[in-house]
Order: structure tokens, then C-alpha cells, then sequence
């Protein structure tokens, strides 16, 4: 059992500060590696005293966190940081990629592996009728091109249409943990006029590939895709 950590400066908290600051200032500690999984926080009256805040206020703020999955409390023992792996925290994602950049990295990486492969299998089990739903998608994704929100939806349509044309029962279940965490990275590059514009070219090239039922063609098209995409998202972290 980890010990509670003590030449950790949890911070002061003004007096008026509500609990969404204490629960910030608890986050801040976690992407500084400061505070790390596993490790057990102090006692409630211990910690309200150290940030100078009321026991109700803190209470609350790792209620907040515990929804979120932050924190777990192991009865008898305190509150603890939780393992803090991806699969707990998809709906808080900005605190996984905080964590480490590399997140994003590994991201791509996983994407390449698994959706070019889809790309290949769709190439030779796909449909006419589904290569008219995907040249949909993509007309409409062009006509809504200034909309980043209603982009990205079309965006993951067509991947998932891919998806579907690849006619395996088990790879959705990888795609759909994927799809979770890879929402955010999907965010942070939609809202770049540049990227959607790229986007709806690689898209074509894709299903241009796909009607030719080679599947290194369509490979080649979907990692041309991936690559753009990662490019430019470094190039957004960066900076």
C-alpha cells in the first residue's frame, strides 16, 4: 500500500474559491506527475487544512472526481488516485492526453494498424450500393464543410461505412475503444478549415481505391489519410 505522498504543495485556496477550483487545482497536480496512480491523497482534514479550504467544499470537489474516475475511495483506507488508464477516462479525455503526449502518438499508431487493414478487407467484400453511400457522405461532408461539429460526424460515417464494407463481426469492437479516445484528437484537428478541406480529398482517394477492389491501393489511401491527419495534429500540439 502507497503511502500518502507529503512534500506535495497542494496549494492555498482562497476562501471563496468553490470546489471546481480545488478539483482543478487536484487535476493540475496529476498532469504535473506530481500526484500519480496509485497514490493514496491525505486525510480529508489534513488536505482541507493544507489547501485552506472547508471539508464540505473538498468533499464535494472528490465527489466530482470520483465520478470522473480520478479518484476511488477504498473503504477503510482513504482516497486513492486511480490507475488512470484511457478505457476509465473516455469521458474526460483532455485528462488522458494531458498526461502524456505520446497518448496521441500511440493513437495514430493503433489507427494505422488496424484501418488500413480494414480499408484492404472492404476493398474486396465492398458494394456498389455501399460505395454510393459512402460518395454521399462525402458530398455531404463538402457541403457542410464550415460546420466542424457536423463534420465530424460525417468524417466518422465514412470510417465507419469502411468499416462495415470490411464484413468482420470482431473489428468493431476494437474500432468503437478507438473511436472513444479518438474523438478528441478528431476535435482538435476539425476545427482547422485546412484539415477538413484535406480531409474530403483523402476521402475521395480512399473510395476512389476502394472501386478498384485492390486492397493495397486502398491501404496506400488510408494511410496517406492517417498520415495527414497526424501531421498536422503534431504540428497543432507543438505549438
Amino acid at each position: 500500500m502507497k503511502i500518502e505522498k507529503s512534500n506535495i504543495s497542494y496549494g492555498e485556496m482562497e476562501r471563496d474559491s468553490l470546489s471546481e477550483k480545488i478539483a482543478n487545482r487536484l487535476l493540475t497536480l496529476i498532469k504535473q506527475k506530481q500526484l500519480r496512480p496509485g497514490d493514496r491523497l491525505p486525510p480529508e482534514r489534513d488536505l482541507a487544512q493544507m489547501m485552506k479550504v472547508s471539508r464540505p467544499s473538498l468533499r464535494e470537489a472528490l465527489r466530482a472526481l470520483k465520478l470522473m474516475n480520478i479518484i476511488e475511495n477504498q473503504q477503510g483506507s482513504g482516497n486513492y488516485i486511480t490507475t488512470l488508464e484511457p478505457e476509465q477516462l473516455v469521458e474526460h479525455l483532455d485528462i488522458v492526453f494531458a498526461l502524456d503526449d505520446s497518448t496521441y502518438q500511440d493513437l495514430f499508431q493503433a489507427r494505422r494498424i488496424l484501418e488500413t487493414s480494414i480499408a484492404e478487407m472492404a476493398a474486396l467484400h465492398i458494394t456498389d450500393d455501399e460505395l454510393e453511400k459512402m460518395e454521399a457522405s462525402i458530398a455531404t461532408a463538402n457541403q457542410i464543410i464550415d460546420d466542424p461539429d457536423a463534420f465530424l460526424e460525417a468524417d466518422m460515417e465514412l470510417h465507419d461505412l469502411i468499416l462495415k464494407a470490411a464484413r468482420n463481426r470482431i473489428l468493431p469492437v476494437f474500432m468503437q475503444s478507438i473511436n472513444k479516445i479518438g474523438v478528441l484528437s478528431r476535435r482538435k484537428t476539425g476545427d482547422d478549415p485546412e484539415v477538413r478541406r484535406q480531409t474530403v480529398k483523402d476521402h475521395r482517394a480512399i473510395v476512389k481505391a476502394l472501386k478498384t477492389r485492390d486492397p493495397e491501393k486502398a491501404r496506400q489511401a488510408m494511410m496517406a489519410h492517417l498520415n495527414h491527419v497526424e501531421k498536422k495534429l503534431m504540428d497543432n500540439t507543438k505549438t
